[in-house]
């Protein structure tokens, strides 16, 4: 009989990638794949915004069909899903907020691991109450074409907290409550939805810049044209 102690039990890691998605394409996808396997994340959850405040209504595509394109973009991903959250509730759709009821849903057994952009986190200081999201999550920064990663510590010392502090193994810092900010190298594609509605726009071919459902989709419905 083993009178050994047994193998600790992988800790539950929950990955939350947000965004317009507006559409969802393969830099969206392929990013998420590989923080998927670089942090062996348990769960990835896309969660397109559902009235985003840095944004305009005037141009937005509505939820239902975001969500719908995000949802044919992952497919039957075995780690991926695509989740409803902002779209549920109602108002602007504030990081914070989402992250406390997410935090409320599954308990304390789970790791957050809040996953954004490089340019996305340079303009946190322009969030709501964008200094408790680091007391209740993990942050995964990604590489952004454009963008330099030199200035994030300069951002996150001045905005965020002064005692932030370089992590021993992994690039990124560690915030005074125990959350990392961790700086993760992923392929760059320079695709974004912005340039997608343009090229639609022109007549212009949009294909292997997505997958083929949500490039049909657009197509079938003729967004934005």
């Amino acid at each position: 009989m083993a009178t050994g102690k047994s193998e600790p039990e992988a800790p539950l890691r929950l990955g939350l990638f947000g965004g317009t998605f507006n559409p969802m394409h393969y830099g969206h996808l392929r990013s998420a794949e590989e923080v998927c396997e670089a942090l062996a994340l348990t769960r990835l959850w896309f969660i397109p915004a559902g009235h985003p405040p840095h944004k305009t209504a005037q141009g937005i595509t509505p939820f239902e069909v975001r969500l719908e394109m995000s949802r044919l973009a992952v497919g039957d991903h075995p780690v991926m899903s695509v989740s409803d959250l902002e779209g549920r509730r109602p108002g602007r759709s504030y990081s914070i907020e989402t992250l406390q009821q997410i935090r409320q849903e599954v308990g304390p057994t789970w790791e957050l691991y809040f996953i954004l952009g490089l340019d996305a986190i340079l303009e946190i200081a322009t969030w709501k109450d964008y200094k408790d999201l680091f007391t209740l999550s993990h942050f995964v920064v990604l590489d952004r074409p454009g963008y330099d990663r030199r200035r994030l510590e300069e951002v996150l010392l001045r905005e965020v907290h002064p005692l932030l502090r370089p992590l021993k193994v992994e690039r990124g810092f560690q915030h005074p409550s125990g959350h990392k900010v961790v700086l993760q190298a992923t392929t760059l594609m320079d695709i974004s939805g912005t340039g997608i509605r343009k090229m639609v726009r022109g007549g212009r071919s949009i294909r292997y810049l997505l997958p083929e459902a949500v490039r049909k989709y657009i197509i079938t419905h003729k967004l934005y044209l």
